[in-house]
């Protein structure tokens, strides 16, 4: 796999091929708040520890409904594991 860098302008696009694809509304979609979380467990825990915990987030945001609050909540939660992460 061959290492590349995504300029912000690119995310968006990227983003906005997502939510085309799969029908997502822009706020479906918080960018800012899974950078964040991304960068919390990478600096917490472990940078391959970061896309796994985003995985984790959608998922279990999805599992309890899935609206933006829900998402934040999650989001929230595993940030602050991340934060206090001893292991």
């Amino acid at each position: 796999m061959s290492e590349r860098t995504l300029p912000p302008e690119a995310l968006d696009a990227w983003a906005a091929a997502l939510r085309e694809r799969f029908d997502l509304a822009a706020g479906d979609v918080p960018i800012a708040l899974i950078l964040e979380l991304a960068a919390s467990v990478a600096h917490g825990v472990a940078r391959p520890a970061a896309p796994f915990s985003a995985f984790v987030a959608g998922l279990v945001a999805g599992r309890t409904g899935g609206t933006p609050e829900q998402v934040r909540e999650t989001v929230a939660a595993i940030a602050q594991l991340a934060e206090g992460w001893q292991g």
